[in-house]
């Protein structure tokens, strides 16, 4: 059973009590009456779906409601952290490479 951290309760909890919304950081546009169908079409039905980091907004909807992002591996199915709205992910593909880099000659 996969277990999800909420930000807000500060606990870990059963996958059961959230579920996921979709991609997170996705900018509504200024001025959408100035918006052609196109551009508006593309902000309400095309979403990124990498193969590595993806970063999604969840709500903990049997705890306290509250939304929060999660940065999930989407070959692993892994949590790497999840975060209040409003604040920035720490865990980014740039930064996850660059790990593997690091560690790429290390032989434990």
């Amino acid at each position: 059973m996969l277990h999800i951290f909420c930000p807000y309760c500060g606990e870990l909890r059963s996958e059961e009590e959230f579920h996921a919304k979709g991609q997170a950081h996705i900018p509504r546009p200024l001025d959408p009456n100035a918006c052609t169908d196109e551009e508006w079409g593309d902000y309400i039905f095309f979403r990124d779906n990498p193969r590595g980091i993806h970063h999604e907004l969840w709500v903990h909807a049997a705890g306290c409601r509250k939304y929060f992002n999660a940065t999930r591996h989407t070959v692993s199915y892994e949590i790497l952290e999840t975060y209040k709205i409003g604040e920035k992910p720490t865990v980014t593909e740039a930064n996850v490479g660059e790990k593997k880099a690091a560690t790429a000659g290390v032989t434990a």
